[in-house]
Order: C-alpha cells, then sequence, then structure tokens
C-alpha cells in the first residue's frame, strides 16, 4: 500500500506541485533574460547539462558503491535545479532572477535528457542484461506532464492573476516541502532495515556531489568573469538539484527505492552545504571588493 500511494500518487502530486509554484513565479521577461545575458545563461545551462553530469558519473565510479544506489547518485545529477535553489540564491545575495531562468530552462531541456542519459547508467551499472529500462517516449511524456504543464499553467496564471498567484506561490512552496518530507518519511520507513548501510554508502557520496558541484560553479563562473551575484547563483544552481523529480525517476517511473535513497539523502544533506554557501554569498556582499 506504501508503495501504490508514494509512486502513483504522492510523487506526481509532489513534484507537480513544486514546479506548479515555480511556475507561478515566473515571468516572460525571465526568458527573455535569456537573449540579454547569453553568457550567464549559457554557462549555467553548461554546467547543469554537461559538467554536472559528468561529475556525478564519476564519483559514482569511483566510489565503492551498489550498482543500484549508483545509478541513483547519477539520477541525482542529471536533474535540474528546483525551487530550493531559487530559495536558497536569494538568502544568499545571489542573481535570482538568473537563477530562476536557469531552473526553468534546465528543467524544459533536462526532460528529453534524463531518459536517455538513465538508460546509459542503467545498462553501464546493471549491464547490458538488465530488465530495467526507461522507455523514452513515455517518460518523457510523463515528465513532460509533471513537469512543463503545471510550469506552464503556474506562468498562465501569474499573467492573469498576478496578485493571487503571488500569495498561492507561498502556500505552494509550503505544501510541497511537506509532501516532500511525507515521501522521504514513506521510503525510510521502507527501506529502515537497510537504512544505516545506505546511509553509509551513499552519505559520502552525495556530500561530495553537493560540494564538487557548487564548487565547480563558482570556478565556471569566476573563470567566465562574472558580475558577483551571478557567481553566487551559479554555485547554488549548479549545487542543488530537484531532488523531488530524481525521487519521482527512480522510486515511481523505475519502481527501484533503492535507487531513490541517494536523492532521499541528498534532500536532506545538500542543506548542510546550501547554508556555507548562503555565508559565503552574504560575506561577499559585504566585501568592499564586490
Amino acid at each position: 500500500m506504501q508503495a501504490s500511494l508514494l509512486t502513483a500518487i504522492l510523487l506526481p502530486l509532489a513534484l507537480a506541485v513544486v514546479m506548479l509554484g515555480m511556475g507561478l513565479s515566473l515571468v516572460p521577461d525571465d526568458f527573455r533574460r535569456i537573449a540579454r545575458e547569453p553568457q550567464a545563461v549559457a554557462l549555467g545551462a553548461v554546467c547543469q547539462l554537461l559538467l554536472l553530469p559528468l561529475i556525478g558519473t564519476a564519483i559514482a565510479l569511483l566510489l565503492p558503491l551498489e550498482p543500484a544506489i549508483a545509478v541513483g547518485l547519477v539520477v541525482i545529477a542529471l536533474c535540474p535545479g528546483g525551487p530550493s535553489s531559487n530559495f536558497v540564491t536569494y538568502l544568499a545575495g545571489g542573481d535570482v532572477a538568473l537563477s530562476v531562468t536557469l531552473t526553468a530552462l534546465n528543467s524544459l531541456i533536462t526532460v528529453f535528457t534524463i531518459p536517455i542519459l538513465t538508460n546509459f547508467a542503467l545498462r553501464y551499472f546493471l549491464g547490458e542484461t538488465s530488465a530495467i529500462a526507461l522507455p523514452l517516449g513515455e517518460t518523457i511524456l510523463q515528465i513532460f506532464v509533471i513537469t512543463v504543464i503545471p510550469i506552464a499553467l503556474g506562468m498562465a496564471s501569474r499573467q492573469r492573476f498576478p496578485q493571487t498567484a503571488c500569495q498561492l506561490e507561498k502556500q505552494m512552496s509550503r505544501l510541497a516541502i511537506a509532501l516532500l518530507a511525507l515521501i522521504i518519511l514513506l521510503l525510510l520507513i521502507r527501506e529502515g532495515n537497510q537504512l544505516p548501510r545506505f546511509i553509509a554508502q551513499v552519505g559520502i557520496g552525495v556530500l561530495l556531489l553537493n560540494s564538487l558541484a557548487m564548487l565547480a560553479g563558482l570556478a565556471v563562473a569566476k573563470l567566465g568573469r562574472l558580475p558577483r551575484r551571478q557567481q553566487t547563483c551559479l554555485t547554488i544552481e549548479v549545487g542543488i538539484q530537484n531532488g523531488t523529480l530524481a525521487i519521482a525517476v527512480t522510486a515511481g517511473l523505475l519502481d527501484n527505492p533503492d535507487m531513490a535513497i541517494p536523492a532521499a539523502v541528498y534532500s536532506l544533506l545538500m542543506y548542510l552545504t546550501a547554508l556555507i554557501a548562503i555565508g559565503y554569498g552574504r560575506r561577499a556582499d559585504r566585501s568592499p571588493m564586490t
């Protein structure tokens, strides 16, 4: 009963709520930023779509992880940023508009890249004969329905009823957090017997993924000579992924709770490095050199 409730109802609902809340915060001008500031958007997209999956795959290869756990770690790296990255960017004094733009843009692109690259990971870590696979067309459609459509509905609501949308955005954020907490709790209860082993095995991996991704985002932003607020944005946007989507892919579409453990642990531990990023961003904001 728990598995059916989790995979059939709670996961799609939580992700749709998260993406609807994001859509409520978006306006068309956010996407016009792509033309106005192509360098920042391009660097953020390259980090998210190319560099981050390489980092995740390298960690999965180097650490002694079980195959299912390795696949789950890679899936996190394939996911875009989420509303959490936008919120942390705000607290850190980063460029929030750029963060929202990158989250929305990468969410649209990863609808297509997640199924393809996840299947590569499944074949590599589980073997060519693995019966587990994501059907591309069906998976793309499902991710589209629970991510892109809610974003579009949120944006349309924001355009038509701006004041109501601003009020709903706050409620959606609270509901999304509550649903994600419930999902993680159900996953942990279901895998309670193996939880200590999973945390011991995947804890280092998710912290490495989170930390190295943030450092990579900061390094690329500095090499690109982006302004300080955009450097903070890329650090956080590349480093904090949509854990709800990763859980939806692994526990929902793949129906493999073991693969979802890295995403569940990641969704908890990422806030530790987020606090460090917030502190760094605020110190940089007070620096006379910026």
